[in-house]
């Protein structure tokens, strides 16, 4: 249903927020719980979350033992979160992590950075399973997983964990664990609403033990749907989770999930800072199609389109639907040998970016021409688009970048337990195929698609097979081998791993004859490392630990590297300096882990090789890479949070960091940028979060502040982008049970509230904003921040 640009932003925020404090408030004698506690019995990861009675912290920070830098958060602290939120915004406050959504609710998305690391160079596991895509590594963080459904959340932010199944992870790694299934029968109900249209219905049912005393299931849904806060367009969500668990024993159990997801958004404009300063804020994609051209027989007609006019808003839309399906097989083997198995599936379909394009009819399709003498190929098929009888003319069209992933893969490892060691070896594998389309489709009078999939009405040549912008395919083939030795001394006080990677990928890449790239080819590459870590940590006493480690990690060339490449006496020419990316991470730190307080101060060096910076124009989705050569990283990280006293609960962070390129960066045969010593882009300096709440038996209430200061957004330092402010609110409040209604539970949340208007870089690899005499400007997209957003939920177990 169309509607005005901003009809639905009318609805007074301050009034909404009033009105839902009064429903949190006027309520204040009935008992609230809200912590989450471990109850599985199973001691080798514990991760089931119920709601109980008892006092809890925040859940922003828990009490770690590894040696590393690592920070988790629980399901106490995200059920206290907006529950359309993404995993990256549940990570807003750790102080390495620079996230941002596109939006309020998080369902379109959204960036984050850790240690200067892009989203891209961070490994993302779910439940073990590997979730960056397999071709450019890129993370789709509203895809995953109901929030409802997380237990935890956790960060390492220097090393790679040996066991985590990555070839694409130079800044550490973030992983989600999802619950299990709970041990009592129940059917919990949550319905949210907010500005801006927004609504989420999710229904999860518990089956609770089965008659064997073992096993057990859960099965959610949820809808989720909200308008874009400036233009037209809405963000539209079905997700589904399942989960199984059997437990023969304390040592033994079986456990398996499904989550599938299906969505279609319209995109949110992200405009340059010559579009914001001239066509202001809340500039979008177009509201009216500029119509087609009147077909005329034997004349040649364009469309209407003003030079420089953005798209229309329902020609630039994010359809995708993905499948993560996993299981975890744990066995105990013998009295100090243990097994784990974890087999998976990943499925992922869709498109992105802007759809809308101009195709001219003639000699713009395939056969193609090539030239003997100079290898250039020249398109000279036909196609009449707009039905007038030749083919004289430019038409509006859509055309999709599409890509299809089938991702099989499984990790199996041994843990052995011998005097005062603790001995893990395994293995990883896994065969990703990711085909990746160019098809066309027309486009009707009222400007939408055919079809927005590209699934059918696919425009075809003359010869009857299907027009393709580009048409790839890329087996990616993983494996990896690691060890790790733990080692305990001095009555335990002393902790040492000596650990080692070696992951090994192997692309190869098919381009198939298409529009772009006229003579297809094959090209076959193969990267491997070997990744050696080394940790310590050594108790002081009860309350107080030091650890360092020191790790090495790689990343793969993204598979677009390969793709459009010039094809010489019948072989494609890789000109680009493509290598393995590869860093070493050095963590020394401080715990502090009383039953009051727990602090963590961690110091870092980081050392980058053949630094990658890669991205996709989030408008077009052209891909882009750059090697930076050399960049160093240094900083430290500050957190610090105690359990209630007297029902006040705080947690603080703070991070600082110092990216620096090391060398000027050669961009063309006659054009070198002077980048040496300046900062390396989207490392915001100082990083800070702080949250403070207050509950008590009935109700809680929290404000939030996250300080992100100014950050650079082109390599030469041209283009700096300024530092902001957010705050948040949150507010909860439990009902006493009534009948058969079990917890009703009123949740407040306001996020950005005082209306800040900020900004975040889209890319890493813009070069320089400013033009030389020798290389030509790039400009830099903005993701723009949304304004302030209200929303209440209301839930209850049966």
């Amino acid at each position: 249903m169309k509607q005005t640009a901003k009809s639905s932003a009318l609805m007074p925020r301050m009034s909404m927020v009033a009105i839902a404090c009064q429903l949190v408030c006027m309520s204040m004698s009935s008992a609230y719980a809200a912590e989450a506690t471990q109850t599985n019995n199973d001691p080798i990861d514990s991760k089931q979350v119920t709601i109980t009675g008892k006092k809890v912290g925040m859940g922003l920070m828990v009490q770690e033992n590894a040696p590393k830098a690592r920070s988790t958060i629980t399901a106490e602290e995200i059920s206290k979160q907006r529950p359309t939120g993404n995993a990256y915004e549940a990570l807003e406050l750790m102080p390495a992590v620079n996230s941002y959504n596109y939006d309020a609710t998080g369902l379109f998305g959204g960036g984050l950075t850790l240690r200067g690391f892009n989203s891209d160079q961070i490994g993302a596991t779910i439940n073990g399973v590997p979730v960056n895509d397999s071709g450019n590594f890129a993370v789709y963080p509203q895809e995953f997983i109901d929030p409802e459904n997380t237990c935890t959340q956790f960060v390492t932010q220097g090393s790679t964990d040996v066991d985590s199944p990555q070839i694409g992870a130079t800044g550490g790694n973030f992983g989600i664990t999802t619950c299990d299934p709970s041990k009592e029968r129940r059917f919990h109900v949550a319905q949210t609403i907010g500005e801006l249209n927004m609504y989420k219905t999710y229904m999860r049912y518990d089956t609770g033990l089965w008659e064997d005393g073992k096993s057990r299931f859960f099965i959610s849904a949820s809808q989720a749907h909200t308008d874009k806060w400036k233009g037209l367009g809405q963000a539209n969500r079905d997700h589904v989770d399942m989960g199984y668990r059997t437990d023969m024993d304390r040592f033994n159990s079986i456990s398996a999930t499904v989550l599938m997801n299906r969505a279609k958004n319209n995109n949110i404009y992200n405009p340059t800072l010559p579009e914001l300063n001239a066509k202001g804020y809340t500039y979008d994609y177009a509201t009216t199609f500029p119509g087609h051209a009147t077909p005329t027989p034997g004349k040649d007609v364009d469309p209407a389109t003003p030079p420089g006019a953005a798209a229309y808003y329902q020609l630039s839309q994010n359809p995708f639907q993905n499948v993560i399906a996993s299981a975890t097989a744990k066995f105990r083997v013998g009295e100090d040998t243990d097994i784990k198995i974890v087999p998976y599936y990943w499925y992922g379909f869709g498109n992105g970016g802007t759809q809308q394009k101009t195709k001219t009819e003639a000699g713009s399709f395939l056969p193609a021409v090539v030239d003997p003498k100079t290898g250039k190929t020249t398109l000279v098929g036909n196609v009449d688009l707009n039905g007038d009888g030749d083919v004289k003319d430019t038409v509006i069209v859509a055309t999709g970048s599409v890509t299809r992933t089938n991702r099989p893969g499984v990790t199996a490892s041994v843990t052995h337990n011998f005097d005062n060691h603790q001995v893990l070896a395994g293995f990883w594998f896994e065969r990703a195929a990711h085909e990746q389309f160019g098809p066309m489709s027309l486009v009707s009078n009222d400007g939408t698609a055919k079809d927005i999939w590209f699934t059918n009405g696919r425009v075809l040549r003359q010869d009857g097979t299907p027009y393709q912008s580009r048409d790839v395919k890329t087996i990616s083939t993983a494996y990896q081998f690691f060890a790790q030795d733990t080692i305990n001394l001095m009555n335990d006080k002393l902790s040492v791993n000596l650990g080692l990677r070696a992951p090994t990928m192997k692309r190869d890449f098919t381009n198939y004859a298409n529009e772009a790239a006229p003579i297809g080819y094959t090209l076959s590459r193969k990267y491997s490392e070997l990744l050696p870590q080394l940790g310590a940590r050594y108790q002081i006493d009860n309350d107080n630990q030091v650890f360092a480690s020191l790790a090495k990690n790689m990343k793969a060339p993204p598979n677009f590297v390969y793709q459009n490449l010039p094809v010489v006496n019948g072989s494609p020419v890789l000109a680009n300096n493509v290598k393995t990316e590869t860093s070493w991470d050095l963590d020394v730190g401080y715990r502090l882990q009383s039953d009051k307080l727990t602090a963590q101060l961690t110091a870092y060096q980081i050392n980058f090789r053949d630094r990658q910076a890669t991205a996709y124009d989030p408008n077009t989705l052209v891909a882009s890479y750059t090697n930076i050569g050399t960049v160093k990283t240094h900083g430290f990280e500050a957190e610090l949070g105690n359990t209630p006293i007297n029902g006040w609960s705080f947690y603080g962070s703070f991070g600082y960091a110092k990216s620096e390129i090391q060398s000027d960066l050669v961009v063309s045969a006659t054009a070198t940028l002077p980048t040496a010593g300046k900062n390396m882009t989207l490392v915001p300096e100082r990083k800070a979060g702080l949250s403070v709440q207050y509950e008590t038996g009935v109700w809680y209430t929290r404000l939030k502040a996250k300080y992100t200061s100014s950050q650079w957004a082109t390599m030469v330092n041209d283009e700096l982008v300024p530092a902001y402010t957010l705050l948040g609110l949150d507010a909860g409040y439990q009902f006493p049970n009534y009948g058969w209604m079990k917890k009703p539970t009123l949740r407040l949340n306001v996020s950005n509230l005082t209306n800040k208007q900020y900004r975040n870089p889209s890319s890493f690899n813009v070069t320089n904003a400013v033009a030389t005499p020798t290389y030509a400007k790039q400009n830099v997209n903005y993701y723009v921040g949304a304004p302030r957003f209200t929303s209440v939920t209301f839930s209850v177990d049966y």
